[in-house]
């Protein structure tokens, strides 16, 4: 009788954790939307802050809704198995501070901007993509899509494409040119430049 009773209250147990993983998991839109709002948040605070302020409050926030270790892997192609571990976890870091430092630059100041959610599809193995405009005063809106894939630990961003044109191809088509023709301490210096170069902006 009381193998009974603990098993049951084990098999509860089960079922209630595992009802309160799905519940508090967030949904793909869910994702996009926390992350935009964030966006929106440091922006209004933009100029007070400055760019080391804006890099500080979005680190968090992109690595919460980006999978920026991945894209850091897909932006080298198949080159990244030719990298040893350290450089690979150098190129991770780099990136990473490039994705957050961009940000930073480009969402520095709060004008009236708004996102809207216009709509989610499924797309094959299991991504999804969610369609949204930025919405700029006196200014035509810009079109973000979301490129969404599953982890284990939720959903995160793979790719953004503005206006049709997709960030994730234009840095592969530069940094796979770059590993071939120059090598893996050039590229470095480049991100590293351009990180600079928002800084300073």
């Amino acid at each position: 009788m009381f193998k009974k009773v603990l098993t049951s209250l084990v098999l509860l147990f089960c079922v209630t954790v595992t009802s309160s993983s799905f519940a508090d998991e967030l949904s793909a839109r869910q994702v996009v939307d926390d992350f935009q709002n964030e966006l929106l948040s440091v922006m209004k605070q933009g100029k007070e802050l400055g760019f080391k302020g804006r890099y500080d409050k979005l680190d968090v926030a992109v690595r919460k809704s980006h999978d920026l270790p991945k894209i850091a892997r897909i932006v080298v192609g198949k080159q990244w198995e030719e990298l040893s571990a350290e450089q690979q976890i150098t190129l991770e870091k780099v990136f990473s501070q490039l994705s957050i430092s961009a940000y930073a630059h480009n969402f520095k100041e709060y004008t009236g901007e708004s996102f809207t959610f216009v709509s989610e599809e499924e797309t094959g193995r299991g991504g999804v993509v969610i369609h949204t405009n930025l919405h700029i005063p006196n200014e035509k809106d810009v079109k973000f899509d979301y490129m969404m894939k599953k982890k284990d630990d939720g959903w995160r961003i793979i790719n953004i494409i503005a206006d049709g044109v997709s960030d994730l191809a234009l840095k592969r088509s530069e940094y796979t040119s770059v590993l071939s023709k120059d090598g893996f301490d050039v590229l470095i210096a480049k991100i590293t430049e351009k990180i600079n170069n928002y800084a300073a902006q």
